[in-house]
């Protein structure tokens, strides 16, 4: 592997220089983008109190005004109240209007719910939503956590107290296509909004969702433009911390906020801190060998391996969430 880098890898290599300047031009091009080649008169952004949401509503009130950015909040039935109490701050930090939509009986109306619930009871057949949390997870048992992920689910009562198994590829997909109407659902009462105000609909996906796949298609990854998606997650920080998000929520574990039991990025997809996984990203994409990055990162070159492999596997693997629709023409 070649190395593309003039300046040597080494954990400051994602410190951006001029994060000012980085700044300017993602508003100023976010600007043009809305005013200009899409003319459209504002934006709207769904806000969950989460970091990238929270960067990117910041850009959007740089390049647009406060007066042309409306934050709509969107929770439903498994929530965290503490998404709505950092979306409010967030809101009233940069003086933007905000409207709630509870997409709870939407949800219900597809069966969101009772799908999900329907899978979680073929492994557990004692789970009722009413007295149990439920989330998926990551199993490590016996593997090298970097190898192909094999899935657990849990469930957690009233007490606290947890019961795992492994999680079956087909109540897997069930549990998440289930789940992915919550996106699906938050995307559409996005555009109506804009639609209704003739505002451009702005996505909050970073690089690491973008380009692993961890998001879903038409929900989330649906958008009319994404500011943030060149960005690593360090970066994401670097540029928060500029635009003065305030600081609850820059120190806020990144969460899902999609099943009932709290679940970190990191236990679900990620599989490790990120910021090991920028430097192991830019690595990767830089030409940087496993050996040399293993060195910076006090990691053997062999789990640097593990690592390249896997994000090699999940970039493959997820493609089609990337595709644009499949097109033909009369011959």
């Amino acid at each position: 592997m070649n190395s593309k880098l003039t300046t040597p890898f080494s954990k400051d290599i994602l410190k951006m220089k001029n994060v000012e300047a980085e700044v300017q031009r993602i508003s100023w091009k976010l600007k043009d983008d809305i005013l200009g080649a899409m003319k459209r008169k504002g934006a709207v952004i769904g806000i969950s109190g989460g970091i990238d949401s929270s960067v990117t509503l910041a850009l959007t009130v740089k390049a647009l005004g406060a007066e042309n950015v409306l934050g709509i909040m969107l929770p439903e039935k498994d929530s965290s109240p503490e998404s709505k109490e950092f979306a409010l701050k967030l809101a009233d930090k940069f003086k933007v209007m905000t409207l709630e939509e509870d997409i709870t009986g939407a949800l219900e109306g597809f069966g969101c719910y009772q799908r999900r619930d329907e899978a979680v009871k073929a492994i557990f057949p004692e789970y009722n939503p009413d007295q149990y949390k439920m989330k998926i997870g990551i199993n490590h048992s016996g593997l090298n956590q970097f190898l192909p992920p094999v899935f657990s689910l849990t469930i957690i009562n009233d007490d606290g107290n947890e019961k795992h198994k492994i999680l079956p590829i087909k109540e897997y997909l069930q549990i998440v296509a289930a789940s992915n109407f919550k996106q699906r659902c938050r995307m559409s009462m996005l555009y109506y909004h804009a639609e209704r105000l003739h505002f451009a609909m702005i996505g909050t996906p970073n690089k690491h969702e973008v380009e692993q796949g961890f998001f879903v298609k038409n929900g989330d990854g649906g958008a009319d433009v994404m500011p943030i998606a060149h960005l690593y997650k360090s970066q994401v920080y670097q540029l928060s911390e500029y635009l003065g998000v305030p600081e609850e929520i820059i120190k806020r574990t990144p969460t899902s906020d999609t099943y009932s039991a709290v679940q970190t990025q990191e236990e679900f997809f990620f599989q490790m801190p990120f910021l090991e996984m920028d430097l192991i990203v830019y690595a990767m994409d830089n030409g940087i060998s496993a050996e040399d990055a293993g060195l910076v990162l006090n990691k053997t070159t062999e789990d640097v391996k593990f690592v390249f492999n896997n994000l090699i596997r999940k970039k493959k693997t997820t493609e089609y969430l990337r595709m644009a629709p499949i097109t033909y023409e009369i011959k």
